[in-house]
């Protein structure tokens, strides 16, 4: 193996990881370990945003590690108030909390849901900003501060914190907010030096304030829909770069990319209707797909395939 394409899931976002595969000779395809380190805590990429005047929304600065301190800084600026998981993703250990009752019943799930999933128990708090739009940025950097976005992807659309529908680019977004999320984007990820691909997060409230999330330092399951209004393979740019390719000799020019139409992307998951949609298991009696112009799809399924409860139930992409 001369490299190693970590994905979406399980360790794309372990430094741990990346630098074992960096000791084993082997080049990561992704993002720098000190990447890693920084922008898979949540709460450090926070730091770096505050500092160069990117706007977020509220939130404790540092991991918070009791109740007692969970509920002075819900005190401070009001209810309600969303626990996350420093490490997280994909809506695990996330819990919206409206009075101290909650807060109390939630601080310790959302703690040991963590745990289980990322191995870490790490939390933090924000403000919970209400019905917003979630708006992405999908950037590809070189690694040297030089960074380009492949314009936004809105994915409002979510159950239970996890997207379920995503659409590029963003429908009736006021240009000049969509410029300045474009550019908080690609500066805060010129400034870390951020190499290969990742998503730079925001909200945007019903004002029209944008608020920096987080970044995922990886691919996304929802780059799909940005590759089919930009024309660019993003998992290809990311060997290519990895193999020590320049913007130059990729083509890669921010006056160059434009979109093309509208792409929609739909999760086609297993998932149990009458059990408040829980993820489900078992084999696919019957499995019929259609595909033509104008429709991608991603994945995997065919008749007696088995879903496993061990993996999350995503099924096939379609675009």
């Amino acid at each position: 193996v001369s490299a190693i394409h970590p994905g979406y899931g399980f360790l794309s976002e372990n430094a741990s990881f990346a630098q074992a595969v960096e000791d084993a000779g082997i080049t990561f395809i992704g993002p720098t370990v000190d990447n890693l380190k920084m922008m898979a805590d949540k709460t450090s990429a926070r730091k770096v945003a505050i500092q160069n005047k990117i706007p977020v929304v509220p939130g404790t600065e540092e991991p918070v590690k009791t109740v007692e301190e969970a509920r002075e800084f819900c005190h401070s600026i009001g209810y309600p108030v969303i626990i996350k998981a420093a490490f997280g993703g994909g809506g695990k250990g996330m819990r919206v909390v409206y009075s101290d009752e909650e807060l109390q019943q939630n601080f310790e799930l959302a703690s040991r849901e963590a745990a289980a999933a990322f191995g870490d128990g790490t939390i933090f708090l924000e403000r919970y900003v209400e019905e917003p739009r979630h708006i992405e940025v999908q950037v590809i950097g070189d690694g040297t501060g030089r960074v380009i976005h492949l314009y936004e992807r809105d994915c409002s659309v979510q159950r239970r914190h996890q997207k379920v529908i995503e659409n590029a680019p963003a429908v009736n977004l006021d240009p000049a907010i969509r410029s300045a999320i474009l550019a908080d984007a690609c500066k805060l990820c010129s400034l870390i030096k951020y190499r290969s691909a990742g998503t730079v997060e925001f909200l945007v409230d019903k004002n029209g304030q944008h608020y920096f999330m987080e970044v995922n330092p990886r691919i996304q399951v929802e780059h799909t829909v940005t590759e089919e209004i930009t024309g660019i393979n993003i998992v290809a740019k990311q060997i290519e770069l990895a193999q020590g390719k320049t913007f130059e000799e990729l083509g890669l020019s921010q006056e160059n990319i434009q979109t093309h139409g509208y792409a929609i992307q739909a999760r086609i998951t297993t998932e149990d209707p009458s059990k408040n949609f829980q993820p489900d298991s078992g084999f696919l009696r019957a499995f019929n797909q259609s595909a033509s112009q104008g429709i991608r799809l991603d994945g995997i399924g065919y008749s007696n395939y088995e879903v496993t409860p061990i993996y999350d139930s995503l099924l096939v992409k379609c675009t």
